[in-house]
C-alpha cells in the first residue's frame, strides 16, 4: 500500500512539474514560440476555444509568428484575442493569415518576466509540497489505523522527502533555465 502511494504522490508531483512547463511557455522571450500563443482563447461561433482550433500557428522567421486561420471570418477575432492577451504583441494581417512580430524585450520588461517566471515557480513549489503534506498525512492515518508499522512509515516518510527534494530541484533548474532564457539579449 505505501508504494502505491508513493508512485500516486510521484504522479501528482509530475504534474505540478508538467503545468510549471507550460506557464513557462506562455511566457514571452525575446524569441518566437508557438506556445507562446498556445494559451490563447479566441472568440468563435459564440464561445470562447483554444487559437490552435481556429488556425495553425507558425514560426516562419526568429522575430516573426503567422497564424494561418482556417475561416477568414475569424481572422479579426484572432488579432483581437492576440491584441488583448497583455503580451504586448501587435498581430497584422494579410487576408486569412495573421503576422505577429516579435518586438525585442526591454530589460524593464525582462526584469518584470522573469518576476513572473519566479511566481509561477513558487507556486509549482507549493503544489510539490502540498503533495507531499498529503502523503504524509496518509502515511500517519496508515500507523495509526495499525495498517503500517512506525519504521514502515518513517521510512516511507523518508521517500517521500526525497521525492519533493528532488521535485523542487528540478523547479528550481526549470526556473533558471527560463530566466537565462528571457534575460538572454
Amino acid at each position: 500500500m505505501p508504494d502505491a502511494l508513493i508512485k500516486e504522490l510521484k504522479r501528482r508531483m509530475e504534474g505540478a512539474l508538467d503545468a510549471l512547463k507550460r506557464e513557462f511557455g506562455g511566457l514571452r522571450t525575446g524569441r518566437a514560440a508557438t506556445s507562446l500563443l498556445e494559451p490563447l482563447m479566441v472568440e468563435a461561433y459564440g464561445s470562447m476555444v483554444p487559437l490552435n482550433q481556429v488556425g495553425t500557428v507558425g514560426v516562419p522567421e526568429p522575430r516573426m509568428l503567422t497564424v494561418q486561420v482556417w475561416d477568414r471570418k475569424m481572422v479579426s477575432a484572432v488579432e483581437k484575442a492576440i491584441r488583448e492577451s497583455g503580451l504586448g504583441l501587435n498581430p497584422s494581417n494579410d487576408g486569412n493569415l495573421v503576422r505577429v512580430p516579435i518586438p525585442p524585450l526591454s530589460e524593464e520588461r525582462r526584469q518584470e518576466l522573469a518576476k513572473v517566471a519566479a511566481r509561477y515557480a513558487e507556486q509549482a513549489r507549493v503544489a510539490v509540497r502540498n503533495v507531499r503534506r498529503d502523503g504524509m498525512d496518509q502515511l500517519k492515518r496508515m500507523e495509526k489505523d495499525n495498517e503500517i508499522s512506525e519504521d514502515i512509515q518513517r521510512r516511507k516518510g523518508d521517500d517521500i522527502q526525497k521525492l519533493t527534494d528532488e521535485h523542487i530541484k528540478l523547479i528550481d533548474e526549470a526556473l533558471a533555465q527560463k530566466e537565462a532564457e528571457i534575460m538572454q539579449v
